[in-house]
Formats: C-alpha cells, sequence, structure tokens
C-alpha cells in the first residue's frame, strides 16, 4: 500500500485511532469490515486490461488488508508495506526482495534463531552466503564488507539477549558501499524507534506480537523507502505471500489500543527488570532502558520508548532449579511469541545459537515478557520462583 500522507500531522494515537478507516466507504461502519474473496469482477474490458480497477484479485489486496497497510506505512513514514502470513515470513520476503545468488548478507549474532536457519538453509541453497557479526560493532562493520554484501540484517535488540546495534553509524558505512540495511523493530515498534528515520531501507515487523496484543493470530509487515518499495511489492506479489483478510481484521483491531498497550507494558516491565536487579539469585538483567545495560547510551539517543520484553541471567544451577521456577508459576505461561495481554518466561541458551562472538555470560538465561496484569501480584508469582529456583541449587 503506497503512503498516504498525514496531511494533518496527527499524533500516533490519532494516527492508530483513524488511519484506514474509510467508514463512508463501508456503510458508515466504525471498523473495516472482513472482505472475504478470491475472484473480483470487472466492469469492462478496458479495466481489466488496463489494471485500473482498484482490487483485481483476492491475493493482491482488498480492504481488509489495506487498512492494516495504510496504518503501519504512516507509523513507518515508508513509502508503503505489504503484509504476510508471518513475522519469518516478513523477514523471508524482505531478503529475498534484496538478494540474488552470489551475494552476501551480514546478519548480527543476536537475531531471532529462526531467521538464522532460513539464512543458513534456504539462502545457502539458493547460493547466497551468510556472515555473522557481534552486534555491537558499530563502524567497524566496514572491515567484514566485500563486494558481494548487498545486505546487513539487523535486530535492534535482540530478542534473546538483548543487545542494540548503532543503527546511524552502521547505516553511514552501509550507504557508502551501495548496502541495503533491513532491521527487525518487533521489540521496540514504530512507536518506539524509527530505523527509516536512521538510516534503515527496509523495517520487519512480526505482527503476531505487539501489533496483533491478543496471541490469537499471526502475521508479518514489510515497510520500505522509496528506492525499495517497489521490489519489495514486486516480490511480495510474485510469491504470494499474503494475509488472509480475517486475520488482516485481527491485526487491524489490535494496532488501534498499540498505543494503550505498549505504555502500559513499558511500565511494568521496567519496574520488573529494577526490582529483579535487586534479587539475590539473578546475576544480571538485560533490559536496554536501565543504566545498567552497556548498550544504554544507544537506547537512549534512539529510542523513545521500550518493549515489554526483556532477560535475565539466574546464577548457574542444574536444570532441574530451571524446572522448579518455571514448572509451578501461576501467573507466567512458559511458550514462545510474546506481545499478548498475558505475561510469558521462556528459558533460552544463547550459547547454542551464536556464532560471531561467544555467548560468556554464565548462568542460567529467562526472558520474560510482561503483560497486562498487576505488577505486583507479578513480582509475587516470580519471587515464588526465584525462592523454589534457589532452594534447587
Amino acid at each position: 500500500m503506497k503512503k498516504k500522507h498525514n496531511k494533518n500531522n496527527n499524533k500516533i494515537k490519532t494516527l492508530l485511532s483513524h488511519t484506514g478507516r474509510h467508514s463512508s466507504e463501508h456503510f458508515g461502519l466504525v471498523n473495516v469490515p472482513v472482505s472475504r474473496g478470491s475472484t473480483i469482477l470487472f466492469e469492462t474490458l478496458e479495466k481489466l486490461e488496463n489494471h485500473s480497477q482498484r482490487y483485481a484479485y483476492g491475493r493482491t489486496g482488498n480492504p481488509s488488508t489495506d487498512s492494516v497497510e495504510q496504518i503501519v506505512t504512516q507509523l513507518e513514514n515508508a513509502a508503503g508495506t505489504v503484509l504476510t502470513p508471518s513475522g519469518l515470513s516478513a523477514i523471508s520476503l524482505a531478503l529475498l526482495s534484496c538478494l540474488k545468488a552470489g551475494d552476501e548478507i551480514l546478519v548480527a549474532d543476536c537475531v531471532y534463531d529462526p531467521t538464522r536457519e532460513f539464512c543458513n538453509q534456504i539462502l545457502s541453497k539458493l547460493g547466497i552466503s551468510t556472515r555473522y557479526f557481534g552486534p555491537n560493532i558499530g563502524s567497524e562493520i566496514e572491515a567484514l564488507i566485500t563486494a558481494k554484501t548487498k545486505v546487513i540484517f539487523l535486530e535492534s535488540p535482540g530478542s534473546l539477549t538483548f543487545e542494540l546495534q548503532d543503527l546511524p553509524l552502521i547505516a553511514k558505512v552501509a550507504k557508502k558501499h551501495n548496502i541495503s540495511i533491513l532491521i527487525d523493530n518487533s521489540w521496540a515498534t514504530p512507536l518506539f524507534y524509527r530505523p527509516l528515520e536512521l538510516g534503515a531501507d527496509i523495517v520487519i515487523h512480526a505482527a503476531t506480537n505487539m501489533f496483533v496484543g491478543h496471541s490469537d493470530v499471526m502475521g508479518g509487515t514489510i515497510s520500505a523507502n522509496e528506492a525499495h518499495w517497489q521490489q519489495v511489492k514486486e516480490t511480495h506479489y510474485l510469491t504470494g505471500t499474503c494475509m488472509s483478510p480475517d486475520d488482516a481484521f485481527l491485526v487491524a483491531r489490535g494496532l488501534r489500543t498499540l498505543a494503550i498497550r505498549m505504555q502500559a507494558q513499558m511500565q511494568s516491565a521496567i519496574e520488573l527488570a529494577r526490582w529483579l536487579e535487586k534479587q539475590e539469585v539473578v546475576k544480571r538483567v538485560l533490559h536496554p532502558a536501565l543504566p545498567s545495560h552497556p548498550d544504554h547510551d544507544i537506547f537512549k539517543r534512539d529510542f523513545s520508548g521500550s518493549g515489554s520484553v526483556f532477560s535475565i541471567v539466574l546464577k548457574e544451577a542444574p536444570n532441574k532449579a530451571m524446572a522448579a521456577l518455571v514448572d509451578n508459576l501461576e501467573l507466567f505461561g512458559m511458550g514462545y511469541s510474546w506481545g499478548g495481554y498475558e505475561s510469558l518466561v521462556l528459558p533460552a541458551k544463547p550459547e547454542n545459537i551464536r556464532t560471531a562472538i561467544k555467548w560468556n555470560v554464565t548462568g542460567n538465561l529467562l526472558r520474560i515478557h510482561v503483560g497486562l496484569e498487576d505488577v505486583e501480584d507479578l513480582k509475587r508469582d516470580l519471587l515464588a520462583g526465584l525462592e523454589r529456583y534457589k532452594a534447587a541449587i
């Protein structure tokens, strides 16, 4: 969906509430109704041959998908946005739009593990090589660039270990070498981080997470600047990776409350992170908004807020201690993904994933997503779990 000019320069909350609704086109309905359909009829041969009709086929767009694309495009201040069925499909499609056989991609070592698997198992079969770099590299990334390097892929912060990449420094190097920068912005969303304004070319979201906010649908978005929009749009069309109208309706529903949810979850997550720093069995809290985080200066410079997810490193203990902690939590569920109204935990082992820079932080890592529960109740639940962990050491 091509960018719609924000003629009134409306603030974020207003954009989220009003963009993409077009009630006059839908019998006055406040929300765009679900538009299910595959075949779309043409009134005349001229419209069929000239492609002048607004909608042509179910795979290429409908009012339900248009609504979401318009919201995200304005939020990102992008040239356009396309929707995909999942966050991983958004990542893979964005990469395919920029790479061809013989090219090379540089990837931050802290990225989402399925991103690594796509690079290692799919891109490699297409003759595209991948090299990983330490996420704190900054302008030193220039030493890694070769004539084959076409893309630098970032995830800031990484969704397990929460290092930030210095996007403005990396972008300065990338522009000099005509390299595209792609970034996964699912953690902060465009509410708190604006990658296109800092030098990125393509921004990717797992809409499954914060955009949806209810843990009941999957989706992805890709937003591009003017230079990359046509290639993203064409790749999206040719691969057929479209989002269903029902899913788009649920993404739009979630986006309407994104600002309120993110503000509440950010505050609770920071309060919980600060509280965890004081707990006996917690060695480190990995949250960029805390002054103790090594990348806090980058956070203060480039971000206006923080996401709902962070990690803690617990004192070294056998696996039975982690089981004692997580198996008996009352409010925190254990599962993949994040972004919903319910709090989650996920034990993880980044040392088994990292390849460029060894993860040498000893202890057990636990990722925490903070939902919309009362933070005092969450503290009580975690405190009991930490006591069980301590007793099992």
